[in-house]
């Protein structure tokens, strides 16, 4: 199975989506190699990077699930390499 490298990017204005996206991350677990928030209490937002290795149907599955979130924007980039 061939895999891609990528960085996905999260932006959660809406707290409550937290929990559905951690749930989602959970079940990509085996393919993420890392993950990086930051929460910005004076804006009331958090961001969210995290980095993957997994089949690009499956990180653009991923990035969909997520950015349908309520409150959530989310961005995707992938590595040239293969």
């Amino acid at each position: 199975m061939e895999t891609r490298v990528a960085c996905i990017t999260i932006i959660i204005e809406n707290a409550e989506s937290v929990e559905k996206m951690n749930a989602l991350l959970h079940d990509a677990a085996q393919y993420i190699i890392g993950r990086m928030g930051i929460p910005y209490r004076e804006k009331g937002i958090s961001i969210i990077s995290i980095a993957i290795d997994a089949p690009q149907d499956l990180t653009s599955e991923l990035s969909g699930k997520i950015g349908r979130l309520d409150g959530v924007t989310v961005k995707t980039t992938y590595a040239n390499l293969k």
